[in-house]
C-alpha cells in the first residue's frame, strides 16, 4: 500500500469522526444546491466517494472516479430538504482513472465536480488542467477544499508543528490528504485557465473540537461567523464557469483612408477651321 493510499484511508477515517460528519453535512446540502438547476448530459465527479454530490442532479450521464484501488464507504447523511425523488433514477457509475489522464474527449462533460479532489490528487496542477479539457464551454466545475486561513487550518499548523519538535504524539485534527490550497491561490488558478468564478463563499466556523458534545455548543456560532468572519471558515466552496474566449486583434487596427486620385485631364478639342481658297 502506497503512501498516497495510506492517506485516503486516513481522511476517510477522519469523516467517520464528529468534526468529519459535520463537514459532510454541511458540503452536501452546499453541493445540492448548486448542482440541482444545472443541465446538460454528462456528470463527473472526482474524488472523496463518501459524499454524493451529484444525488440532486438530474443529468442522464453521471460518473464517480477513484484514482486508488482503495474505494472507502460511503457515509450515510440525510436526504436534501426537497424530495429527492426529482434527480435522475440513474445510479452514477463508478470509474477507476487517473486525476490528470481523464479517459474522455476533449469538450464533453457538462458538469464536473471536486469534494477535496484537489487535495486528494497526485498532481493538482494536472488535475485542474484536466478538468479544463473535458469541460465544454460554458460548462462548471465545483470545488470543495480546506481553507488554511482558518481555526481548523491553524490548529493542524500547530500540531504540525509540535510533531516535528517531538512535543506531541497525538494525531492531528485534520488528515494528512495531500497539500491544502487557499481560497485566493485557487481562483488565480482558474483565472489562468480561462475559469470566471460565479459563486464562492466558506463555512464551519465551529472551533475545532473532537467531540460532538462541544460541537454542538458552538452550533451558535454559524451565523455569527458568516455573518461578521466569513473568510475564516474551515470549508469553502466554488463554482466557476469555463468561459470560451473570442478572438480579438492586437493592437488597434486602423482603416487607411484611400487618397483621391488625380481627376484625369480633358483636353477639348478645337474644330479645324477649313482652309480659305483663294
Amino acid at each position: 500500500m502506497t503512501t498516497r493510499d495510506e492517506a485516503i484511508i486516513e481522511f476517510a477515517s477522519w469523516l467517520q469522526s464528529p468534526p468529519g460528519r459535520y463537514l459532510l453535512q454541511w458540503e452536501q446540502a452546499r453541493m445540492d444546491q448548486a448542482v440541482a438547476d444545472l443541465f446538460g448530459f454528462h456528470a463527473l465527479q472526482l474524488g472523496l466517494p463518501q459524499l454524493d454530490a451529484l444525488r440532486a442532479n438530474r443529468m442522464p450521464h453521471r460518473w464517480v472516479a477513484h484514482d486508488s484501488m482503495v474505494v472507502p464507504e460511503r457515509v450515510e447523511l440525510p436526504a436534501p430538504a426537497d424530495d429527492i425523488s426529482t434527480q435522475s433514477p440513474n445510479v452514477p457509475v463508478a470509474l477507476h482513472c487517473d486525476f490528470d489522464a481523464l479517459p474522455f474527449p476533449s469538450q464533453s462533460i457538462d458538469l464536473l465536480v471536486l469534494p477535496h479532489g484537489l487535495e486528494l490528487a497526485r498532481d493538482p496542477h494536472e488535475t485542474l488542467r484536466e478538468a479544463e479539457r473535458v469541460l465544454v464551454p460554458e460548462g462548471r466545475v465545483v470545488i470543495a477544499g480546506f481553507n488554511p486561513a482558518s481555526l481548523w487550518g491553524l490548529r493542524q499548523r500547530l500540531g504540525a508543528a509540535r510533531q516535528r519538535l517531538g512535543l506531541s504524539n497525538r494525531p492531528r485534527y485534520l488528515p494528512r490528504a495531500g497539500e491544502f490550497i487557499g481560497y485566493w491561490r485557487l481562483r488565480d488558478w482558474l483565472r489562468l485557465l480561462s475559469f470566471e468564478v460565479e459563486h464562492g463563499r466558506f463555512g464551519c466556523w465551529r472551533a475545532p473540537v473532537r467531540s460532538q458534545r462541544w460541537l454542538d455548543r458552538w452550533a451558535w456560532i454559524e451565523g455569527t461567523g458568516e455573518r461578521w468572519w466569513p473568510v475564516f471558515g474551515a470549508v469553502y466552496f466554488v463554482v466557476a464557469v469555463k468561459r470560451a474566449r473570442g478572438m480579438r486583434l492586437v493592437g488597434l487596427a486602423r482603416r487607411e483612408k484611400l487618397q483621391p486620385k488625380a481627376a484625369p485631364a480633358v483636353v477639348a478639342r478645337r474644330r479645324r477651321e477649313p482652309a480659305e481658297v483663294d
